[in-house]
């Protein structure tokens, strides 16, 4: 059947709206004017009358952590609302008192951030938790995901004392008296994760179906998304037959791009071998880059930097992969047709990426010069985050094409901490997003569960550099245009995953996905892009979700 949509505001990538579009098996078969878009009108066709909304591509978070978000659904929600350390505890109180609990089950909760504390300004710890409960053992996950603490029970049951050994690339925290405090840091988090119970196919099922039905109702219909090792036990072989199963069930209502996490050189091998690389899939369900993670986070500290941090001079942050270790991995990876995306937040980290991935495309040229094979100019290797960039970085940025995913709503938190963390100086040339738009390729994301995928905040953010309250602006001259915002979630997601002949765009031979929005972000005061209500939103012509 053809669905003529007319009477609208459309956003085909500029500023000059069309007014109608016309939908046939699941494609754009006609964009432009109401006059000539009613022409394909007959007795099967169906007339939609959009009454001025606002409609744009569907959105596409271009990093996030689908099956990540699915799960913390179900654990307790500690975001930034948990106003202080003490509010939180009560919080996880009151989940145990109303929840019946078998022995020794697992209580999970993530979302808090000490720094919205107004109690207290530190990290809680396991005496802090041990306060709750010493009976059940307490995992509780810092918003960044790079930090979780826990109590004595879960330490117990985990085996950790004074004589576990570090982990490299990570570590856990010790009091005066050498005992493990609670704290875990970057990889550390596995001899946490590693004792929790793992969910089944069917858990793992149902969690990606929670997401992508929050997902929906934020105009989502494309995720860029790492999920391999969200439950350490599993192995990835079950996550992407979760999808596939989901998708070949006509379930999955989000188009996925799966960034394969693969932290070690046996695993990226044994993953190629079995004839996964960067394009292996549909368009449901598709293989996308080599995902590596670099550093940790800001806001936690564990970002990895080329000068001590300004308000913590004993720490330079934590990087997970030495320099060999980064250049083996992106090596095997760019010669085997698999693009990289490797998280980078701090200087030092993305110092050392860009490091690997131009010491390969060096290597790679000698080689093609001899022997006419690995060089491949449309590579599109690219650096998550790219937060705390130097006037070095972008420059090198540009000059290997290398693509940045960002995420704009990041600046909400981030404005308030960036200049304690790393001095003003170091400020200035970070969330450089408008120079990474137009100097080389960017899209955007949230990594949620990190932060919710709310695309519209996020692309306030990008426009205003303010606060969801309105603190700021931030280095304004960075700030994005409303078009350049709106590309950077649809379009430029797109190229991240090779997809822009396909989706991305609402223009003819490309999948009907797009949205319906309560107002023209083009024509509306941007301080009230946050305030704007997603409608509807179409997967391939399909209503996924609606407001009303």
């Amino acid at each position: 059947m053809t669905h003529i949509y007319y009477n609208g505001k459309v956003f085909t990538g500029d500023e000059n709206l069309q007014q109608a579009f016309v939908v046939e098996n699941k494609k754009f078969i006609y964009v432009g004017n109401n006059e000539e878009a009613l022409k394909y009108k007959d007795e099967n066709s169906k007339l939609i009358d959009l009454d001025e909304k606002f409609v744009c591509p569907g959105f596409n978070d271009s990093h996030m952590h689908v099956l990540g978000y699915g799960y913390s659904l179900k654990m307790i929600n500690l975001s930034r609302k948990t106003s202080s350390l003490e509010k939180m505890k009560n919080a996880i109180k009151e989940y145990i008192n109303s929840n019946k609990l078998r022995e020794n089950e697992w209580i999970c909760g993530r979302g808090w951030n000490h720094d919205y504390f107004n109690d207290v300004n530190r990290f809680p710890t396991k005496d802090d938790l041990d306060e709750i409960s010493t009976e059940y053992p307490i995992c509780i996950i810092r918003a960044c995901g790079h930090v979780c603490v826990v109590n004595s029970k879960a330490l117990e049951l985990a085996g950790i004392n004074k004589n576990t050994l570090q982990i490299e690339g990570g570590q856990f925290d010790i009091d005066e008296n050498n005992e493990p405090n609670g704290i875990f840091r970057e990889n550390a988090l596995n001899l946490i994760y590693n004792k929790i119970p793992t969910p089944d196919k069917e858990d793992i099922k149902n969690m990606i179906l929670k997401a992508c039905e929050s997902l929906n109702s934020y105009g989502v219909t494309s995720a860029q998304t790492d999920d391999f090792i969200v439950f350490p036990g599993v192995d990835y072989e079950v996550i992407i037959n979760a999808y596939k199963e989901l998708a070949n069930e006509g379930n999955l209502t989000v188009k996925i791009y799966e960034q394969a996490q693969l932290a070690q050189k046996e695993e990226l091998e044994s993953f190629l071998s079995k004839g996964y690389t960067t394009g292996v899939g549909d368009d449901y369900f598709k293989i996308g880059p080599l995902k590596l993670l670099g550093d940790g986070s800001l806001g936690a500290r564990t970002a990895y930097l080329n000068e001590p941090y300004s308000d913590d001079n004993s720490t330079f942050g934590i990087c997970t992969y030495t320099q060999e270790q980064f250049d083996e991995m992106v090596e095997i990876a760019h010669k085997n047709n698999m693009q990289v995306a490797i998280h980078a937040i701090g200087d030092k980290a993305m110092d050392m990426v860009v490091n690997s991935i131009e010491k390969g495309f060096s290597e790679f040229k000698c080689i093609e010069k001899a022997l006419d094979k690995y060089l491949r100019d449309n590579h599109r290797h690219g650096v998550v985050h790219c937060q705390l960039t130097t006037s070095n970085l972008l420059n090198r940025f540009r000059d290997l094409n290398l693509h940045a995913y960002v995420q704009s709503i990041f600046l909400d938190y981030d404005i308030n901490i960036v200049e304690d963390r790393i001095g003003v100086d170091r400020a200035k040339t970070s969330y450089n997003f408008n120079t990474l738009f137009n100097e080389t390729t960017m899209s955007n994301g949230s990594d949620c569960p990190v932060e919710l995928p709310n695309v519209l905040n996020g692309i306030y953010c990008a426009v205003t550099r303010k606060t969801l309250d309105g603190k700021g602006p931030f280095l304004p001259n960075q700030a994005l245009s409303v078009k350049d915002a709106i590309l950077s979630f649809t379009r430029n997601g797109a190229y991240a995953s090779f997809e822009e002949d396909i989706k991305g765009d609402i223009a003819v031979g490309k999948a009907a996905d797009f949205v319906l929005l309560s107002d023209n972000l083009l024509d509306i005061d941007v301080d009230k892009i946050k305030d704007v209500k997603v409608l509807n939103t179409f997967l391939d012509g399909r209503c996924v979700y609606s407001l009303s």
